[in-house]
């Protein structure tokens, strides 16, 4: 999507999609992937969010802020601030859901960004999300969290 429909050609991997604690996040229907965000580990403890996007036809229906909730719960209960780079229409959307600008707009591969952050809400995690149409939307939370990279060889692997 951010290669095509964004006219923003750089190289997908960028180093950080294998790093231990990068989650891939995604939700599925019976045509694959239908909206992605990844999350990364900041150097000051704070989540990143980023390359947040939702396929074509699946749009409208409220699947990147069910990504979104999912993401924010979870930082909740582990106390941790979440930050992204909104693309600037998209501040109102983040706003809403307790992020507050950190910086001034920029613009990166021609669009608009803002820093925000959001501290956590400590709800516990607990929250509900509503489709932009109002209807159920059946719906798989798909997470994958990349592994921690033992600093010494193992000789028991962990089995599931």
């Amino acid at each position: 999507m951010f290669v095509v429909e964004q006219a923003c050609p750089y190289p997908e991997l960028d180093g950080r999609d294998s790093l231990p604690g990068t989650e891939h996040v995604w939700v599925d229907d019976g045509a694959g992937p239908t909206a992605y965000l990844r999350v990364l580990d900041e150097p000051d403890g704070a989540l990143r969010i980023g390359r947040v996007c939702t396929r074509r036809d699946a749009r409208g229906r409220g699947l990147a802020a069910l990504l979104l909730a999912d993401v924010l719960a979870r930082a909740d209960r582990a106390q941790r601030a979440v930050v992204l780079d909104a693309q600037s229409y998209l501040v109102p959307f983040y706003t809403g859901r307790g992020f507050v600008a950190t910086g001034a707009e920029f613009v990166e591969d021609g669009i608009p960004h803002v820093p925000m952050r959001r501290e956590t809400a400590g709800s516990g995690g607990q929250g509900s999300v509503a489709t932009n149409s109002g209807r159920r939307v059946s719906f798989t939370v798909i997470l994958v969290a990349m592994p921690s990279v033992p600093s010494e060889p193992t000789k028991n692997p962990v089995r599931s």
